[in-house]
């Protein structure tokens, strides 16, 4: 079924194009063949070319980028401490987790109970 909507389409597109091609007055030029070479005064490049250029630009300009100072002890506490506070955070949160693990089945029961209790109470007013 695609394919018979397909076909119309394909067919007007072609004559779209067959009629540009007239307009433009390239009716007499045909396309190079496979075998023959395209001779033009235009010269693409190539990606290795491409691909030099840019890891020499890339070698100048670390080369022109000065090199970074050691930390001071400074620095070098401050780093510690940022990571020690990021590490404590990270367990300080795992043990709250598994606290609200260990307790959240005995909040759900407790809840329930009430709940249940809250029911026998308003079932059991007139």
């Amino acid at each position: 079924m695609d394919t018979a909507k397909k076909m119309p389409k394909s067919a007007h597109l072609l004559d779209d194009l067959e009629s540009i091609r007239k307009l433009l007055g390239d009716d007499t030029l045909q396309p190079p063949l496979l075998t023959e070479t395209v001779v033009s005064d235009e010269q693409i490049p190539l990606l290795f070319d491409q691909l030099e250029a840019q890891t020499q630009a890339e070698a100048e300009a670390a080369a022109l980028k000065p090199t970074p100072e050691p930390p001071t002890p400074a620095q070098n506490r401050q780093d510690t401490l940022l990571h020690l506070d990021a590490e404590l955070r990270a367990a300080a949160q795992l043990i709250m987790q598994d606290v609200i693990d260990d307790f959240a089945p005995h909040i759900e029961t407790e809840i329930k109970r009430r709940l249940e209790a809250r029911m026998e109470r308003l079932l059991q007013q007139p």
